[in-house]
């Protein structure tokens, strides 16, 4: 019966169905976004993980579901370096890996370097 095909609950194949594309959601939040800082040279933005602050679909840290993030410490010896997960993208406060880097500035970049290759994070992504 019909009652039966309504109330009867169907299990969802794993993955990220749920969720928007990475396109949808930058044609949501690319001109409508609390982060948005619009200049005479161009739009910025001030959002997590957005390494250069600029609004482009390629560098926003809210869309992709593997993002890079580098902070500076609040002590200024350091910085703090973020990866997100898509293991936990649903659960907020464990998606982000953040490990403090307070060693010489060589050093700290070769770390992020060689995370962000062997965990193939976005390759996109360039350090220049």
């Amino acid at each position: 019966s019909i009652a039966f095909l309504v109330t009867r609950r169907q299990k969802m194949p794993k993955g990220r169905f749920d969720q928007a594309s990475s396109n949808v959601q930058w044609m949501v939040i690319r001109n409508n976004s609390s982060f948005l800082r619009k200049r005479k040279l161009g739009t910025f933005t001030t959002e997590p993980n957005n390494l250069r602050n600029r609004n482009t679909f390629r560098l926003n840290g809210l869309i992709h579901p593997k993002v890079v993030g580098v902070e500076a410490v609040k002590d200024g010896k350091g910085v703090v370096f973020s990866t997100g997960s898509i293991k936990n993208i649903k659960k907020p406060t464990k998606r982000f890996h953040k490990v403090k880097l307070t060693k010489d500035p060589r050093r700290t970049l070769t770390t992020i370097r060689r995370t962000i290759r062997k965990q193939r994070y976005r390759k996109d992504l360039k350090m220049i």
